[in-house]
């Protein structure tokens, strides 16, 4: 193995639509994304499992390369523990912006928690302007428009390589008063300069003729949201950050859990990462982005009496219906309901009701989406649970979700959910959510090396490239280009 002190400065630059690339013949060399068993959508690790399928297993293995540096070498600039989107990406833009080594260290391996059980949504639809997420999610959604303009530069297609499209986004309303308040979320997004239209329900017709609602009804409709294939995108990401392991500048250690920092005497710097089988020594920066698991981690990590911890990151159990190789009708674009928002932010024990999202004493809350994704499958959803960090399917789950949705579609009611259980597959994730709703972003108080980048709850995949960056400008020391105040720890975490 080549050793880690080797360092090769690689000729990357900031182009001008802020995307960071590679030279053109060297993006593409060592790519593994022509192997299916890596590339599709069976990029799935082992334990801890966080996504479940009945009737048929998700037992397709990763094709991980063999990174580990020997014991001798496990020095690096930067370990960052969690190789979900948010960690990954990270890794990416490290490597990218700058000559520093980095070590990616994961207890299973990429796409096996949250990242690999979501939709795919890279929305605008149901964000706010003017909250305090807003600038980060319009920093994250630019450059993930960048990165699929500056593959296709390279005479390479986004879809292919990302599962990337532009199929534009419907935020559904079923009332008069939900159809008002999206009049007015239209007329805010445009004046942002976003394209927005309000759609009534004769409208919605020649744009979705399965979606049925009553005359008060209505959608906003966004044109320019896209999704895409987390596996590929993940699997497009990760043999990325492999193509630098040659030159002695990153690692992964995967299937290795953290297990403590190593901290000499009182000192504010971490010097180490312990793992189950290493230790990684680090030289600038240590990054914990372990989505819901940063904030027990945290905990276990930092063993020192002088550190105040209240990290209130939870696991929040979702679930998502997927009907393979659907044709029994086609969608155009990603649905959503307008009462997504708020059951974004459900708490717990919030009141039954019949006529909008289904919350009830198990804390579950459930909405409609509904989308059909670049292989052809019916992608339905979604649920929340704070119901700890179990991720055994709940059949009771996936019925509210197939009634839910069968409110808006009624042709779907005329399908049987126990006749497709043999084409059917069931994605539960965990989602790191945060009381706030806001991740935390930044220097771990009492550290001058730790950082977090965790609790982004179901928006993780959105908000993925804005936080690497601004994380990384962070470890270099450069001005962020967004207000990073809002996600700060101290006095949120931290006091």
């Amino acid at each position: 193995m080549v050793a880690m002190a080797l360092k090769i400065t690689v000729i990357s630059n900031l182009n001008t639509n802020g995307v960071l690339s590679l030279p053109p013949n060297r993006l593409h060399s060592h790519l593994l994304c022509s192997n299916p068993k890596f590339c599709g959508r069976r990029f799935i690790g082992s334990a801890p499992l966080s996504l479940s399928r009945s009737k048929k297993s998700w037992h397709g293995s990763l094709q991980v390369s063999n990174l580990s540096q020997s014991s001798a070498s496990n020095s690096f600039d930067v370990v960052i523990v969690g190789a979900g989107i948010i960690g990954l990406t990270i890794a990416r833009h490290l490597l990218l912006a700058s000559d520093l080594s980095v070590a990616l260290v994961d207890a299973a391996v990429p796409c096996s928690g949250a990242t690999g059980a979501g939709q795919g949504y890279i929305w605008k639809a149901h964000k706010s302007p003017g909250t305090e997420k807003w600038e980060l999610m319009m920093r994250s959604h630019q450059l993930w428009e960048n990165l699929a303009k500056s593959i296709q530069l390279q005479g390479m297609d986004p879809l292919e390589e990302l599962g990337w499209k532009k199929t534009g986004s419907l935020l559904v309303s079923k009332t008069a008063a939900e159809s008002a308040m999206l009049k007015e979320r239209v007329e805010e997004l445009s004046q942002e300069g976003l394209r927005a239209e309000f759609l009534s329900t004769n409208d919605l017709l020649s744009e979705e003729p399965e979606l049925v609602l009553e005359q008060e009804g209505g959608a906003a409709f966004f044109p320019d949201d896209y999704q895409l294939d987390v596996h590929r995108t993940v699997a497009f990401i990760a043999e990325g950050n492999r193509r630098f392991a040659v030159e002695g500048r990153y690692a992964e250690f995967y299937h290795e859990a953290a297990i403590g920092l190593v901290r000499p005497g009182n000192s504010c710097e971490v010097g180490a990462i312990q793992t189950s089988k290493n230790t990684l020594h680090s030289k600038k920066a240590v990054v914990i982005a372990a989505g819901c698991w940063t904030g027990s981690l945290i905990h276990d990590l930092i063993k020192q009496p002088d550190i105040e911890l209240d990290l209130p990151i939870k696991p929040r159990k979702g679930h998502l219906l997927v009907i393979e190789n659907f044709k029994s009708f086609k969608l155009n674009h990603g649905i959503m309901e307008t009462g997504y928002a708020n059951h974004q932010s459900a708490t717990l024990n919030a009141t039954a009701s019949n006529s909008g999202p289904v919350y009830n004493a198990q804390d579950l809350s459930v909405s409609m989406t509904a989308t059909i994704d670049v292989s052809g499958n019916l992608v339905l959803g979604s649920s929340r649970q704070l119901v700890g960090f179990s991720t055994e399917v709940d059949e009771s789950v996936i019925n509210h979700i197939w009634q839910r949705v069968g409110e808006f579609i009624p042709a779907l009611r005329q399908e049987s959910l126990e006749d497709l259980r043999q084409s059917r597959e069931v994605r539960v994730g965990l989602r790191p959510y945060i009381p706030d709703g806001k991740p935390v972003i930044g220097l771990v108080p009492g550290f001058s090396n730790v950082f977090l980048a965790a609790g982004h709850e179901g928006e993780g995949l959105s908000l993925a490239l804005g936080t690497a960056e601004m994380i990384a400008d962070m470890v270099l020391g450069n001005p962020c280009k967004v207000d990073a105040t809002p996600f700060a720890l101290l006095g949120r975490c931290f006091h």
